[in-house]
């Protein structure tokens, strides 16, 4: 067996793992019918004797653009496996992450507490899954315990955003929208990410709509207190340019999925370009939610420079 053999062999094996998304990738890269080709190739069986495998042995041409776009692959196909990997918590960084002890975040992880898995003796996190379960932690937390959760966050030794995260820094007059005309959830949804599109804070409106109509079905994003956090259930960085809010307010309260058909007339939109940066900006809203006399005053703004002063006054009001 040939060098070139040893390679084909190779590629074929470790290829059994492709994935639709990598194909549609080197499609793009490469769009010759010989790569074409040979990605039905790399499926089959290493000792396949396909029309493109014997191409490849009597072509030069078409044995490069094969092998080069093999190796292409395969090198995107190991970076992916190791961002996933990176992506991961173990028991140490998720003991630092949460402020416990990994014996801690073991007990927690066998109870079912922690959504996790095992790899041999030990626990692996998905970053994405914590982040999720701790957003909902968010949602149920007291003002004193917000503080807690905001202040951990900032040290969270995995964010490449070490700086800390103010309502006021992210909410744009020109994102404040009082009054917000918008009668039912569709509305709202497509209104909000057309106005705060044409603001140029968001890229693509009908991409962030159909996330945040998909988010909704999952779960509600209303409040008991009549408030909507409207997110995508993962940050979408790649149609955003910078973290951001969007604030509407309707007249009147609209069906919004609230808890005990609550109904909703204040719609926060957030804009997040990581998971880190959404629990900081989560975490800061809901504090700015708890200030007994916030709500009351927004409500009572009658135009969008009333609302966004109030905001920033409250939000200044965390910090001290």
């Amino acid at each position: 067996m040939n060098d070139e053999e040893v390679i084909l062999e190779n590629i074929a094996i470790r290829s059994s793992r492709i994935v639709a998304s990598q194909k549609e990738m080197l499609r793009f890269v490469f769009s010759s019918q010989v790569f074409e080709s040979s990605l039905t190739c790399l499926n089959q069986c290493k000792n396949c004797s396909c029309e493109t495998k014997n191409l490849t042995q009597t072509n030069p041409l078409a044995k490069a653009i094969f092998f080069a776009a093999s190796v292409f692959y395969i090198s995107i196909f190991d970076s992916r496996l190791l961002a996933m990997s990176h992506e991961d918590y173990d028991e140490q960084s998720l003991a630092t992450f949460l402020h416990l002890t990994p014996d801690q975040v073991r007990k927690m992880a066998n109870r079912g507490k922690l959504p996790g898995r095992r790899v041999g003796n030990q626990w692996r996190f998905s970053q994405a899954e914590i982040h999720e379960w701790f957003e909902q932690r968010i949602g149920v937390s007291d003002p004193q315990e917000l503080g807690q959760v905001e202040r951990m966050l900032d040290n969270d030794p995995r964010d490449q955003s070490a700086e800390a995260i103010t309502v006021e820094d992210l909410l744009a007059i020109d994102n404040v929208y009082v009054p917000f005309l918008a009668r039912t959830k569709k509305s709202v949804i497509q209104r909000m990410c057309d106005q705060t599109a044409a603001t140029g804070r968001l890229w693509d409106p009908v991409k962030m709509a159909e996330a945040l109509f998909s988010r909704e079905e999952l779960h509600p994003t209303a409040l008991g207190n009549g408030v909507a956090l409207l997110h995508p259930r993962r940050p979408m960085a790649s149609i955003i340019g910078d973290p951001f809010l969007a604030l509407g307010m309707t007249s009147s309260g609209i069906p919004f999925g609230g808890p005990r058909g609550c109904l909703t007339d204040v719609f926060f939109l957030i804009g997040s370009t990581s998971e880190p940066v959404h629990l900081k900006v989560l975490a800061r809203l809901s504090r700015l939610l708890q200030q007994p006399e916030f709500l009351p005053g927004l409500r009572e703004a009658a135009s969008a420079d009333e609302a966004y002063n109030l905001i920033c006054e409250h939000d200044q009001m965390l910090d001290k």
